[in-house]
């Protein structure tokens, strides 16, 4: 467990959890979430002299719970919110041992970086002057912005893009916009793998045989949206609610309230832009897929459409050799020394002459060409 102590100007990291609340700034306890659920007294217990009030047990459930989707649920104390990340790591996976470090790496398939992106999901405690996080074991979200954070203290606040937080929604909604962000890092190295998918799609020469790890990656990238699609109606519900704040002095009066609302649609935005992005790969790996079927169909109707021209070639060539087979005593030519030459030539002008006509016809090329 990590309690920092943010006031204007300086960050400081206390020892334990506090059991009052400093006279300026606000407290952010940050812990995982097997911790918490073994803590969780204790946590209650601050909560209750800090904040006036503990956690319900649904919203502890909520945060104890590694497989809830993206929601938004409030008090008339403080608000909750779970919010699934997506950044590089291994996903926790053991239920019955919430915020367990998963020794053995899950077999999925897909793309590598597909594989690597963690959607565990990360519970926040929203109080006038607390902010309790849950996060899920070896967390670099909490490593990176807690440092972060101690190395933002007494730097000019240009020069770290905004300052300190001055709230705790205001520390909440940042911690959020660094976790959609880790996703906009990733897209990159997505779009490269699924490009290069694409490429031996379509490659004429190529035999696509990693049908599997598309699927997967199809796969993967439905559920992504899916979570992209929790995570905007979670910061909507989060926006319509600030709606119905008062302008107090624990957020900065009326321009802090114009701020929080500012930073929720900024990280909303972004979270657009993953679900715009998500959803363009899904939309790529699908027409890919249908191109190289178009493309598959092409190429066998091209060898379809020249066996028939060879086919028909052929043709006038098996039906004079058939009459001269006949058993007749009587054919023209058949005794006559000239005949083979003259049924021999009969037959190659046959065949360069169709030949001709079908090439001109362009049913001895390639479509390609």
């Amino acid at each position: 467990m990590r309690v920092f102590h943010v006031q204007p100007g300086s960050v400081s990291e206390t020892a334990g959890l506090p059991m009052l609340l400093p006279p300026k700034g606000f407290l952010w306890v940050a812990c995982g979430r097997r911790e918490f659920e073994l803590e969780h007294g204790h946590v209650q217990a601050a909560l209750q002299v800090m904040g006036g009030t503990t956690l319900v047990d649904l919203h502890v459930s909520d945060l104890l719970n590694n497989q809830l989707p993206s929601h938004y649920d409030y008090t008339s104390k403080y608000d909750i919110l779970v919010f699934r990340r997506l950044a590089a790591g291994q996903a926790e996976t053991d239920i019955a041992q919430p915020g367990a470090v998963l020794t053995e790496h899950v077999k999925r398939g897909g793309p590598p970086v597909l594989r690597r992106i963690d959607t565990s999901p990360v519970g926040f405690a929203v109080f006038d002057r607390v902010l309790l996080t849950v996060h899920p074991a070896g967390c670099g979200v909490l490593d990176q912005y807690s440092t972060r954070l101690l190395t933002s203290a007494g730097v000019a606040p240009r020069a770290v893009g905004g300052g300190l937080p001055s709230s705790p929604a205001d520390l909440m909604l940042r911690i959020v916009n660094q976790m959609v962000d880790g996703y906009l890092d990733l897209r990159r190295e997505l779009t490269r793998q699924l490009d290069h998918w694409q490429s031996e799609l379509l490659h004429p020469k190529t035999r696509f045989t990693n049908w599997n790890s598309l699927l997967d990656a199809r796969i993967s990238l439905h559920h992504l949206d899916e979570i992209c699609e929790d995570q905007r109606s979670a910061l909507q519900d989060w926006l319509e609610a600030l709606e119905d704040w008062d302008a107090n002095e624990a957020i900065g009066g009326h321009r802090g309230l114009e701020l929080l609302k500012v930073r929720s649609r900024d990280v909303l935005e972004h979270i657009e832009r993953v679900v715009h992005h998500v959803r363009r790969l899904e939309q790529n790996a699908e027409t890919a897929v249908q191109m190289h079927f178009s493309a598959q169909s092409n190429r066998t109707n091209d060898i379809m459409r020249t066996l028939t021209a060879l086919t028909a070639v052929f043709l006038p060539l098996n039906l004079i050799a058939g009459i001269f087979g006949m058993n007749f005593e009587f054919i023209p030519f058949i005794h006559d020394r000239t005949g083979f030459w003259w049924a021999m030539g009969s037959m190659v002008f046959v065949a360069v002459g169709l030949s001709v006509y079908f090439w001109r016809k362009r049913y001895l090329r390639s479509s390609g060409r």
